[in-house]
């Protein structure tokens, strides 16, 4: 299935809600992944059945004596007996799969509508190796109204596929996104983890296998590696719903405010990968005193910054997302986040995005910074991306420049190139720490090719001067002297 085949069923059955008086946009979002996770969670007891033989051990499946809640058995009932069965039976499942998702509501009271929407989900093969859930949340975000506001919004795959490849996480790093969302950063780990820890053999199946990894490895993944907090109680039960599916035990990420007192957690993280909301302002009562502490501000991309600092332990990374306003902005708390950022830490990369990379949702531009907390900053490699692979439009249609790959080729040796340079801390302290990097990008003079040597052009021009002379004289001869 074509992905316009996928948004054409999407905005179909988006009507059906909507005519249902299912009528807030994030409400139907919320109704629609429910059935989305109940069709897929299936498919994942099954595989993981098909995974404990190959590895020669046994486990109690979720639908052992329940059968009838299967999906596939679910989408035989009646319309009026799918609904029953729905709000009585699958709901309370919810809560046994995970216990965060216990207050979640059914909506859905019009059999006609749940068994519309249940005939056409059939349909939908989200197993397909493609990353059908992520793209089916980013569509049904783009038709909400808010989309875009508190940061309620998903990073494109490609851009976190790129800064994970470009931060390589293992079995052993403890990752976290403090501004999860639908848990695409997790995700993206998570599946890299996979497919470095997959053999041969199995590197083209889907999903991934991961088949190489240990006891040990699967042990340490499902207690003490993934990581995350989320604020938005909507947007949290739709990550996890996400993260379940891709197989990632969620015990761990929190319903919270990650800026708060009361979610200070210092030193404790070994990899952070964040889009965390740019824009807005808090009530600084409600800020972790340690945060306003390293910055005194109430500007949600500073906090997050600041927070990011804090809770990595020495040594450990981060690549985040940030407006360019942190990179360039002359007031007094950007300009002492840069300098703690530099001079307490190893600022590796800034690399810049164009500002269509987050259309149709926005249009600021944004850039990645990646950086290791401790040590000290001796140069900073600035790269200047100018395409990612789509349109620069809200369409955003794919075209054949992209360069990601090139960032993620040349990003450990940092290659200088027409699109990337390096800028020493000399340099940086001069333009008090400024990291845009048009304020230090060099540009070379290149003369001019003139068709004429100056000599011809001189000759030229007198040649002009005699013409005009001889013009005028014979203006005046005719006009009678006219001066």
């Amino acid at each position: 299935m074509t992905d316009k085949e996928f948004k054409a069923i999407i905005d179909e059955l988006w009507d059906k809600f909507w005519s249902s008086g299912i009528s807030n946009p994030i409400s139907v979002v919320e109704q629609m992944t429910y059935l989305i996770f109940f069709k897929m969670f299936e498919t994942q007891e099954d595989l993981k059945q098909k995974k404990a033989k190959h590895f020669g051990k046994t486990r109690k499946y979720f639908f052992e004596n329940r059968e009838n809640l299967k999906w596939s058995n679910f989408k035989q009932l009646s319309a009026d007996e799918m609904l029953k069965t729905y709000r009585e039976k699958v709901f309370p499942l919810l809560e046994e799969i995970n216990p965060a998702l216990r207050d979640s509501v059914c909506l859905i009271t019009k059999p006609s509508l749940l068994d519309t929407a249940v005939q056409t989900l059939d349909k939908m093969d989200f197993s397909d190796g493609n990353d059908r859930k992520g793209d089916i949340y980013e569509y049904m975000l783009k038709k909400v109204s808010i989309s875009g506001q508190n940061g309620q919004f998903r990073t494109p795959r490609h851009i976190i596929d790129m800064m994970v490849k470009l931060m390589k996480p293992t079995t052993k790093d403890k990752i976290c996104d403090p501004a999860c969302g639908t848990g695409g950063f997790l995700c993206g780990a998570y599946r890299y983890i996979l497919e470095q820890g997959t053999s041969e053999d199995f590197k083209y199946t889907s999903p991934i296998f991961g088949d190489l990894l240990s006891d040990e490895d699967r042990k340490n993944i499902d207690n003490n590696v993934f990581y995350g907090g989320e604020f938005d109680p909507t947007m949290y039960k739709i990550g996890l719903m996400n993260m379940i599916l891709h197989n990632i035990k969620t015990k761990n990420i929190k319903l919270q405010d990650s800026l708060s007192k009361d979610t200070d957690e210092p030193n404790k993280y070994t990899l952070v990968l964040a889009n965390p909301p740019f824009t807005g302002n808090l009530d600084e009562n409600d800020v972790c005193p340690k945060l306003t502490a390293i910055v005194k501000t109430k500007k949600t991309e500073l906090l997050f910054l600041a927070k990011f600092i804090r809770m990595l332990d020495i040594g450990g990374r981060a690549a985040v997302i940030v407006p360019t306003g942190v990179l360039s902005t002359d007031s007094n708390a950007y300009k002492k986040l840069r300098e703690k950022l530099i001079e307490e830490n190893q600022l590796e990369a800034v690399i810049s995005m164009p500002s269509g990379v987050f259309k149709p949702y926005a249009g600021v531009a944004t850039a990645v910074l990646v950086f290791t907390k401790g040590g000290k900053t001796d140069k900073v490699w600035f790269y200047e991306m100018e395409n990612d692979g789509y349109t620069l439009d809200d369409k955003r249609i794919p075209i054949d420049k992209n360069d990601i790959d090139d960032i993620i080729e040349n990003f450990e040796t940092k290659k200088e190139s027409e699109k990337s340079f390096n800028v020493t801390l000399e340099d940086l302290k001069e333009n008090e720490y400024n990291l845009l990097s048009s304020r230090y990008k060099k540009v070379e003079y290149v003369a001019p090719n003139f068709e004429h040597t100056p000599q011809e052009y001189v000759q030229i021009l007198l040649e002009k001067e005699r013409q005009s002379i001889k013009l005028l004289e014979y203006l005046q001869e005719k006009l009678g002297g006219l001066k």
